[in-house]
């Protein structure tokens, strides 16, 4: 297969910053070198090995190991193994697995996979399938990235702070400029404390700072610099980023569960930290963070939690969220996401659905969510908790596909397109265009606005002209 850009397991990896400018990457069955190359480009110091396209380059060792869609083509499941553990023993910190799923070719029966269209052998997995084959073959924990991909860290801690990290929300507060005259020459340090602050909510260790001695160095201490910070830009209660981090923390400590908690000892050095400034023990995080696991169960503790929040659209039998909006929720909804998370990985939709009666999600794909102001539902992905199944549903070639109305009412009130969006939403009331049943789909909604005489100019409703409606 040609790509013309980067492999979605190679592009995932990027964006969980496990490929990055100080690690070398190799590509373990990389075809005609298309990722290699593009790599390459990018500055990063990238190789490749293929045993058709390039069985004469060097395999050697590297920090990230790549085996992608390697794993769907080998038909012996022995020599699918033997690929695999051959990658893992190459790779110095992290194995990048990914292989296609169970919902994307059907073709006729051959082995353990099928023969496709084009004669070529294929093996697809379930999303729980491929992780436990990992697992078993290779005797680590598979950490889920996305839908078909799944990364093996060579240290446990490495999978504990990627974790971490994919909980930590970014600040909702924009930081203040540090522009007095006296903070010029140490702007660049007190950013960065400022920075860390703002992520984690608690003052930092002089080793968790890259700049700490030059801090030292200009200030005494970090907590003189502290001390300087929020006496020159007035920032003195840094509580709303300290309750934020310890949700982090909590919402993290929960989903840990799922692949066996780690000991404190066993925990990043800096969750560590985390752990002891916000709960005062271990033993008091995790009793904590399985009290909110267990909540899940609850159908009144959900429904405390669907209540005042900051966006969503709240109905008796799901609550559905912008992607934009999830980090802002509180840290029960998050978990309950985040159990998703676990089964499928990362899952790039632009539409969130929990469901209230039944433990499921639900990831729903709208590409033009921000220009179309009804965008047509093209896919979803429905994950069930309690069955671990995966299920995907394709719209894009249906002929009156879902649509969505309200807009507004899914994304927070500081998204930079909710007064947009809003201003939408008020005028199709004013209409009485809204509220009707039946006008989900775009077949019925255009033809509620022709039969009332309105047309849409991108998120303004206007009249549509005399001539076209006298003629209908």
């Amino acid at each position: 297969m040609t790509r013309t850009e980067l492999s979605r397991p190679v592009t995932q990896a990027i964006q969980d910053g496990l490929i990055r400018a100080d690690r070398s990457v190799l590509d373990y069955g990389c075809g005609r070198g298309g990722d290699v190359e593009r790599l390459r480009s990018l500055g990063l110091s990238a190789s490749g090995w293929d045993p058709v396209f390039a069985p004469d380059e060097p395999l050697e060792p590297a920090d990230v190991v790549n085996l992608g869609y390697v794993a769907n083509v080998i038909e012996s499941p022995d020599e699918r193994a033997e690929a695999l553990r051959r990658a893992w023993q190459l790779a110095k910190s992290v194995l990048v697995v990914a292989a296609r799923l169970d919902w994307q070719v059907q073709g006729a029966a051959c082995g353990d996979g099928i023969l496709t269209a084009k004669g070529t052998f294929q093996k697809f997995y379930t999303q729980y399938e491929l992780k436990s084959w990992i697992e078993e073959t290779l005797g680590c924990e598979a950490h889920a990235a996305a839908p078909g991909i799944f990364y093996v860290f060579h240290d446990p801690r490495d999978g504990e702070s990627l974790r971490a990290c994919q909980v930590r929300r970014p600040s909702a507060v924009p930081r203040p400029r540090l522009s007095r005259v006296l903070f010029e020459q140490h702007l660049e340090l007190l950013q960065e404390l400022e920075a860390f602050l703002d992520e984690r909510g608690r003052l930092p260790e002089e080793s968790e700072l890259a700049d700490s001695a030059a801090l030292v160095a200009a200030f005494g201490s970090v907590r003189r610099a502290f001390r300087v910070l929020c006496h020159e830009t007035g920032r003195h209660d840094w509580s709303a980023e300290a309750a934020r981090a310890r949700n982090n923390l909590l919402v993290y400590l929960a989903l840990a569960a799922f692949a066996g908690r780690p000991r404190m000892g066993a925990l990043p050095v800096d969750v560590q930290l985390d752990v002891k400034e916000f709960f005062g023990s271990y033993r008091a995080a995790v009793a904590q963070a399985d009290e909110l696991l267990f909540s899940l169960r609850s159908e009144d503790e959900l429904s405390k939690a669907a209540h005042g929040l900051p966006a969503g659209k709240i109905l008796p039998d799901a609550l559905y969220f912008h992607v934009s909006a999830m980090s802002l929720l509180p840290p029960l909804l998050r978990v309950y996401e985040g159990c998703g998370r676990v089964l499928a990985g990362t899952v790039s939709a632009s539409v969130i659905k929990l469901h209230r009666r039944s433990r499921k999600i639900s990831y729903l794909f709208y590409p033009a969510f921000e220009s179309d102001p009804h965008p047509a539902l093209e896919a979803s992905l429905r994950i069930d908790l309690q069955t671990f199944t995966v299920r995907f549903s394709d719209f894009r070639s249906a002929d009156n596909p879902p649509i969505l109305h309200r807009k507004d009412v899914l994304v927070s009130p500081d998204h930079p397109l909710h007064q947009k969006f809003s201003r939408l939403t008020a005028q199709e009331d004013r209409a009485d265009l809204l509220g009707i049943p039946g006008i989900g789909t775009r077949k019925a909604w255009n033809r509620l606005l022709e039969e009332e005489g309105w047309r849409l100019a991108g998120h303004r409703l206007l009249r549509a002209p005399q001539q076209h409606r006298a003629a209908t």
